[in-house]
């Protein structure tokens, strides 16, 4: 085996790239990353009447999103099939495989009959030792591995620990099926020896079918990979992850406005973590992530976590990188028409000034848009019910006299000078700044929640600042 490591993510593209999968593709990334290999991508596409190319995009594009790059082309297993034919016919030729001839109904009278017995449904061999020459005239078999019928098949499982099977409980299953197609449990092996697999990272769930694999590894005289399998993700109630968990694609996370490396910090730390660290970078995750530290037990989604996850990153983030992500995003974020999708120069630079105190508030990139969009409106602003409130008779009373103040202003109009105004104004009439601040924040944007008042005033400029509360005394 090589030195260098090579991991792999093999999705089946019958559907979108889910969270648990995206988890998966991330500890198989980080691993490789972590120690200087590799990571490929196999497509397993055999399944052909359930294969779907726009899924196999959506994976593509899933993937391209977290920034979860791989090594070379993606590789389709459903073009390797003459290989994983070529290896079933070796192993034949090797006396370590033999071609079967039952018919279905044969098959399944035989699992009828184990199941009389109250044994498990299995293959009984008959077809193991018989002589070539006995095979029924224009029939074409199915080839068989032969599995060991006695001792254990242990899996050495750097998540699970040691794993053994009893060899009794492992059949003679198919490898090339009679039409000349592999199973999935062949193709398997066929692509990562010939990938030069050195890590399989995957879910728990396959941690039967690691046993079958080690058989056919064996059957070859090929190394078996390091085996790392990962327990499944549940919801926050215990159950198996479903849609109205968040088993959704990645693209939905997109949509709800989470930042790709706040969704990647998040699933790294479900069922892996480092320490008491929560927030942490890529080169973070890189530098720390180790396969053998990620826990035995189901770990459980929570959206809550994600939020205040998303939010951190959000904060930590320097404005114009922040800035490049949101203006990316709008075209496929929820409720992001407030914003339009084409800005000006002048609009820019209003949003990016906006941003420090925008982000504050927001946790998802779908509250920025929100909390950004009194910068769009057109006058006269709409009020929402709690703004409404806040411009009473008296309140209107005392935006007279700060609209007066404001206008005032000379020279620079900046956040430190409105204040000061706003201040004074304030001071002289016996007014606490709430009683003024308020009713300005309403009249500015519409809503009784927004950045500062006097960073807003900054942002929207002296003319506009001045025309809305204008609106809303007149």
């Amino acid at each position: 085996m090589s030195d260098t490591v090579v991991t792999r993510f093999a999705p089946s593209p019958t559907g979108y790239l889910h969270i648990g999968g995206a988890r998966t593709a991330l500890f198989n990334w980080l691993y490789a990353k972590h120690t200087g290999g590799t990571m490929v991508l196999r497509i397993e596409d055999t399944d052909r009447e359930r294969f779907n190319e726009a899924a196999t995009q959506a994976i593509l594009d899933g993937l391209t999103w977290l920034g979860l790059s791989w090594d070379g082309e993606a590789i389709s297993q459903f073009e390797r099939a003459p290989r994983h034919r070529e290896v079933a016919e070796e192993l034949v030729r090797l006396g370590k495989a033999y071609y079967s001839y039952e018919t279905p109904a044969e098959l399944e009278a035989m699992r009828e009959a184990a199941r009389a017995k109250g044994l498990p449904p299995r293959y009984n061999g008959q077809w193991r030792d018989r002589a070539p020459s006995e095979a029924p005239p224009g029939v074409k078999g199915a080839i068989r591995i032969k599995a060991p019928t006695e001792g254990e098949t242990v899996v050495h499982d750097r998540v699970q620990g040691e794993v053994r099977f009893p060899n009794k409980d492992l059949d003679d299953f198919i490898i090339l099926r009679s039409d000349g197609n592999p199973t999935y449990m062949h193709a398997v092996v066929v692509d990562d020896h010939d990938m030069g697999v050195t890590h399989i990272i995957r879910g728990d769930d396959h941690l039967t079918n690691a046993a079958r694999q080690t058989v056919i590894y064996n059957a070859m005289g090929w190394d078996v990979p390091s085996m790392s399998h990962i327990p499944l993700i549940h919801g926050a109630d215990g159950a198996k992850l479903s849609k109205r968990h968040g088993a959704l694609g990645v693209e939905a996370y997109r949509t709800m406005g989470y930042l790709p490396e706040a969704l990647l910090n998040y699933l790294a730390r479900l069922g892996w973590s480092h320490g008491d660290d929560e927030i942490m970078s890529i080169k973070d995750m890189i530098s720390w992530f180790d396969i053998g530290d990620v826990n035995k037990g189901a770990a459980r989604f929570d959206f809550a976590k994600l939020e205040s996850i998303n939010g951190a990153h959000m904060r930590k983030m320097a404005d114009t990188e922040l800035f490049d992500i949101f203006v990316a995003t709008l075209p496929y974020l929820e409720g992001g028409s407030a914003i339009p999708a084409r800005l000006d120069d002048a609009r820019k630079a209003q949003l990016l000034a906006a941003l420090p105190g925008l982000k504050e508030r927001a946790k998802t990139l779908v509250e920025l848009a929100d909390g950004a969009a009194f910068l769009f409106v057109e006058r006269p602003l709409p009020i929402d019910e709690k703004a409404a409130a806040l411009l009473s008779a008296d309140a209107r009373a005392i935006l007279r006299g700060a609209h007066a103040a404001l206008q005032t202003v000379s020279g620079d109009w900046s956040a430190a000078a409105a204040e000061a105004a706003v201040r004074e104004f304030a001071a002289a009439g016996g007014h606490k700044l709430g009683a003024v601040a308020q009713p300005l924040r309403a009249a500015l944007t519409g809503r009784s929640t927004s950045p500062g008042v006097f960073d807003v005033l900054a942002v929207l400029g002296r003319e506009e600042s001045l025309a809305r509360i204008a609106d809303q005394i007149d």
